[in-house]
C-alpha cells in the first residue's frame, strides 16, 4: 500500500510523535509498503526518506511549541492540502495530542473520504476531554478516581479550590489539563501548599485544569488491538509516579509484561478495558490506563486513542508478549484503517 504517515504535529507531544513516526515508518517499510512521511507542523514540506526524525531522541521534558500552536490549524490545513489524498491507500495517524488526537484531523479525513488509522472523530474528541471520559466512564459503570474540573478562565480564587479539593478529594492529589496526554503539564500534589504551583503547570496546556483523586496503588495499563484485550502491563516509574521524564527517559521506568496478577484479576481488567474502550465508541487500536489499589479494585484513569508507537512503547510490549512482533502489528493497524472504511 501507499502511506502517508502524519506525525511531528504542533501539541506539546510534538517529540514523542516523532519518535511514533520514525518506527511506524520503517516497520511498514519492512512489510514492502510505500510510507511517506510527513510533520504537519511544516506545511507542505515533507520529511526525508533517509534522515532520522528526532536525532537526539524524546528529551526528559515536553518541548516548547508555544509559536507551532499559534498556526496549528492553518499547518494542519496546509498539510492536507500538500499531497494528492487520492494517490493514498491509507493515512496512518502518528500524531499524539493536540488537533492530531482531539478529532480535528479525523473530522478533515472524513470529509475527503480517506482511511485513517486509529477511532474516528467524536471518539477521539470524548479520549481526548478527560472529564467526558469520565463522565461516560460513570455512566458506564466503570469505576474512575473521583474528580473535578477547573476552568482557569474562572474568577474562583486559591482558597475556594483548596476548600474543594480537601472536601470532595483529600490529599495527596494529581493535576493535569483536560485534554493533553504524556502526562505534559501533570502534577502530584501532596499538601495544599503545593496547589498553585500545580494550577500553574496544567494553566500553560489548557484552559481546563482537572484535579484527580490519588489512588495509592500499581500503574496497569491495557493495549486493545481489534476489539481484544491485550496482556496487560504493569508500569513501575524510578519515582514513584509515571511522569514524563519516567515515560521518556531510558531506565527511569520498568515494564512486567504480563503483569503479576492472578487470572480473574487479569480477565477483569481486560474486560473493563475492552468496556471503556467501546464506551467511547473507540475504533482499532488504543490504549487503557488504570491504577490498581491496595483494596484490589480498578481505577480507569483515560483511553488513548493514539498511543506511542515506538518498538518499546506499552501497545507494542503487549503485543509482542502474545506473539504480534512490531511490523506485523503497524501493518495489522493500516489493514484494519481499510476495513473500517469499507464498513
Amino acid at each position: 500500500m501507499k502511506i502517508v504517515v502524519l506525525m511531528g504535529g504542533t501539541s506539546a507531544e510534538r517529540d514523542v510523535s516523532l519518535a511514533s513516526g520514525e518506527a511506524i515508518v520503517e516497520a511498514l517499510r519492512s512489510k514492502g509498503h510505500s510510507a511517506i512521511p510527513i510533520d504537519s507542523a511544516l506545511g507542505k514540506k515533507f520529511l526525508s526518506h533517509n534522515t532520522k526524525f528526532l536525532p537526539e531522541g524524546v528529551g526528559s521534558k515536553p518541548p516548547d511549541v508555544k509559536d507551532l500552536e499559534r498556526k496549528g490549524g492553518e499547518l494542519t490545513l496546509k498539510t492536507l492540502e500538500s499531497f494528492e489524498l487520492n494517490d493514498m491507500d491509507v493515512v496512518f495517524l502518528a500524531l499524539h495530542g493536540g488537533t492530531g488526537e482531539d478529532g480535528t484531523i479525523q473530522a478533515l479525513l472524513d470529509l475527503a473520504g480517506k482511511p485513517y488509522t486509529g477511532s474516528g472523530m467524536l471518539a477521539s474528541a470524548l479520549a481526548m476531554d478527560k472529564a467526558m471520559s469520565k463522565k461516560i466512564f460513570e455512566h458506564s459503570g466503570i469505576l474512575t478516581p473521583k474528580w473535578f474540573l477547573v476552568e482557569t478562565s474562572d474568577s474562583t480564587d486559591i482558597s475556594t479550590i483548596e476548600n474543594k479539593a480537601e472536601k470532595f478529594l483529600d490529599f495527596p492529589l494529581v493535576i493535569k489539563p483536560n485534554n493533553q496526554g504524556s502526562t505534559v503539564g501533570f502534577s502530584f500534589i501532596e499538601d495544599k501548599d503545593d496547589l498553585k504551583e500545580g494550577i500553574e503547570k496544567a494553566k500553560i496546556f489548557s484552559d481546563k485544569i482537572l484535579f484527580e483523586e490519588y489512588i495509592p496503588g500499581k500503574e496497569l495499563t491495557v493495549g486493545i488491538l481489534d476489539n481484544q484485550a491485550l496482556p496487560v502491563i504493569e508500569i513501575v516509574p524510578e519515582h514513584g509516579i509515571y511522569d514524563y521524564e519516567c515515560k521518556y527517559t531510558k531506565g527511569k521506568s520498568r515494564y512486567i509484561c504480563p503483569a503479576d496478577l492472578p487470572k480473574e484479576k487479569t480477565k477483569e481488567i481486560q474486560a473493563i478495558g475492552l468496556r471503556a474502550f467501546q464506551a467511547l465508541g473507540c475504533k482499532n487500536y488504543a490504549r487503557v490506563d488504570f491504577r490498581y489499589s491496595r483494596d484490589k479494585k480498578f481505577y480507569c484513569l483515560e483511553v488513548n486513542t493514539l498511543p506511542g508507537m515506538t518498538s518499546t512503547s506499552l501497545v507494542p510490549k503487549a503485543a509482542k508478549a502474545m506473539g504480534i512482533d512490531f511490523p506485523e502489528l503497524v501493518d495489522r493497524i493500516a489493514k484494519l484503517a481499510l476495513r473500517k472504511k469499507k464498513r
